[in-house]
This record gives C-alpha cells, structure tokens and sequence, in this order.
C-alpha cells in the first residue's frame, strides 16, 4: 500500500461510508467522518478516534461551514471521497431554493469540491464519486434540473447520479493536468439504511426483499463489499492502478449504461450550469 493518507468520506456515519472509514482507519490513514447525524457520525469517529464533521448538504451553509473546518483541521487533503447522497420521497425545495435530490446529491458535493479545489490540487488528490449503474436513468435536462416538470424519486435519483458521472468527467478535463485525479464508481446494490425515508414503491420493494434473508444475500452487496471501492481508489495510485476520469465497478474500468454519461460536452455544460445556480458561493477559480 502507498503512503498514509489524510482520507475525508463524507456520508460516513452508516453504509459504505461507515465501513470505508473503519477500513481506511484499520489500514493507518488518517479519516475525517463527516456525516449529517450528529449523533451517528460522532458515534462513528468515536469508534476510531478520529475526528468528526456534521454537515446537512440540504444546507449550503453547512456546506461552507465544513469546507472552512476541513481547510483549518488538514494542510494537505490526499483524497476527497463524495459519498453522502440518498433518494428521497414526496418533492421538497430545500432552504436554498433546490430540489432536495439534485441538491444533495450534485449541487453540495460540487460546492464542496469546489471550495476545497486549490488544497486538493496542491495535495495532488483523488476525487472520488459514489454514483450507481444509471442504466435506467432517463435523460437530464439542463433547463429543469430541479425536476419541476417529470419529478418522482427515482427519476431524480437516477438523473443525480448520472450528474456525479458527469461531473467527475468535466472535473477530469479541467484539473487532472494540475495534478487532480478523480474518478466514480457504482458500488452495488448495498444493504443499508439509503433510501430509508423514500416513498417510492420500487425503492421500497427493493428493501423489503432486501430484508429476506435469502433473498437479501442474492439482491444485496454488505456494506463493506460496497466500501471496497473507495478503499481501493483511495490507497492506490491513480495512474497506475487505475485511470483518473473513468467509471468504475468491482475494480474494473467500465463504461456507463447510458448515452448521456459518455457526452463531454453534456459535462462541461452541467458544470458551467452548475455554477450559476450555486453563484456568489463559489470561489474565483474554476
């Protein structure tokens, strides 16, 4: 394994955020758990004497807030893993004005890379994106990414992840020649708690079964099949292990099923769409 790392998991207070954080601990790095649950993310970074970070990504505030505590608490950041992310139910706006989904799942991962963009560079950092198979995500559309128009939970579950996909596209073209890597990966269909205040009947099917025992095993990957892939894009070499831009599952270098996510031109607009919504929260560099 490579040199000890300062490793920063966000959604790491259950799931696969969780268990990559205990691994990337267990394995001598240094892990900053940021997570929304004060309780649970203490709880967790208790468990392995690391420091802990609460953050709401419904909240840009708390988005800026972590940015300035993870820049005071690390001088050199070697890995970013964006991991927090849900599906949810009925449409919500959240006090900023978004659609929940879009914004936690794209717009707060995005500010927050963005905000902590020049300490990652200087690292020379990996940036790394939980998404998942968007196979049957329908197509995104730059002009209504609140989803005010087509919105259920699935749809705009799916659109966000395809959104991940892009942005780790577009974060590759502009800063991997500064030194960044960055690359997204699906870690399986995983037993935890996602998806756990979702009103969409397909979510909740996949649940329920999920909960049958022989059924669960067959459908659902543990937590920590799921963390596999951020341990190992984290303590590995870009560049030699695996290819900085691309889109991975089990370790392998694949290619998403879905036409959108392989348009570059899609990932440069979604991100200079991205900007303007988020605006005067962004810093001057791009």
């Amino acid at each position: 394994m490579s040199d000890k790392k300062v490793i920063v998991v966000t959604g790491a207070s259950d799931g696969i955020g969780a268990a990559a954080a205990r691994k990337l601990h267990a394995d001598g790095h240094t892990v900053a758990v940021v997570g929304r649950s004060a309780e649970k993310t203490r709880a967790v970074a208790a468990e392995l004497g690391a420091d802990s970070f609460v953050a709401d990504f419904t909240r840009f505030d708390d988005v800026e807030r972590l940015a300035a505590e993870l820049r005071a608490a690390y001088p050199r950041i070697d890995v970013l893993a964006n991991n927090a992310g849900g599906v949810f139910g009925t449409r919500t706006k959240t006090v900023d004005g978004f659609e929940k989904t879009f914004q936690v799942n794209h717009l707060a991962p995005f500010l927050l890379t963005r905000l902590l963009l020049d300490r990652l560079i200087a690292s020379r950092a990996s940036v790394l994106q939980t998404s998942s198979t968007v196979r049957f995500s329908k197509e995104i559309h730059l002009d209504d990414l609140d989803h005010d128009r087509d919105y259920d939970p699935v749809r705009a579950y799916g659109a966000s992840k395809l959104e991940n996909i892009l942005f780790t596209t577009e974060l590759h073209r502009r800063h991997h020649a500064d030194g960044l890597s960055a690359a997204c990966f699906y870690p399986g269909n995983i037993e935890t708690n996602f998806a756990s205040d979702t009103t969409s009947p397909i979510m909740r099917t996949v649940r329920f079964l999920g909960t049958r025992p022989v059924i669960g095993r067959v459908l659902l990957s543990t937590p920590e099949q799921g963390a596999d892939q951020i341990v190992w894009l984290a303590e590995s070499t870009p560049g030699r292990d695996w290819r900085p831009g691309a889109y991975y599952y089990k370790r392998k270098d694949v290619r998403p099923k879905n036409s959108q996510a392989a348009d570059p031109g899609l990932a440069r607009r979604l991100w200079e769409r991205s900007e303007e919504l988020l605006g005067g929260r962004l810093p001057a560099t791009s």
